[in-house]
């Protein structure tokens, strides 16, 4: 499936550990589609199925994030240096009613509420792990 252009969210992104052990990361499971792994380009998003949601609830951040089931295709952009990244769904995540409010920001753009989590490949493509957070567009 092509990464897509049409805008879909704009939000904070995180990184999260996944599958076999790769540079940050030890082995960790494979998520909540069963095949997230932290070398390769797969993001979490918080509605992936009904069960996700109740967890994740970005509804309480006031985000009517739509649901994308796992192995859904996403193409996720830096704010800031225009970097993208094409990633596939593998996870559950991030929880984003636990950081209502937080926000990143570049270029005097911010970005609130965590909507969307990388695995440490996707997010280096776009961004230093080290920075924790980045503002991005994403497109499907």
């Amino acid at each position: 499936m092509a990464c897509g252009t049409t805008a879909l969210w704009a939000g904070e992104t995180t990184w999260f550990c996944c599958g076999g052990s790769w540079g940050p990361c030890g082995s960790a499971g494979t998520g909540a589609c069963g095949t997230c792994q932290s070398n390769a380009h797969m993001a979490a998003w918080p509605n992936t199925s009904q069960a996700c949601f109740d967890i994740t609830r970005p509804d309480l951040c006031g985000e009517s994030i739509v649901r994308r089931a796992c192995g859904s295709v996403m193409n996720v952009k830096h704010q800031c240096s225009g970097a993208s990244v094409c990633v596939t769904v593998a996870d559950c995540g991030p929880r984003t009613q636990s950081f209502c409010g937080e926000a990143t920001c570049c270029n005097g753009a911010c970005r609130t509420n965590r909507v969307i989590d990388l695995t440490p490949a996707a997010f280096s493509a776009i961004g230093n792990l080290s920075s924790g957070k980045l503002p991005v567009y994403i497109y499907e």
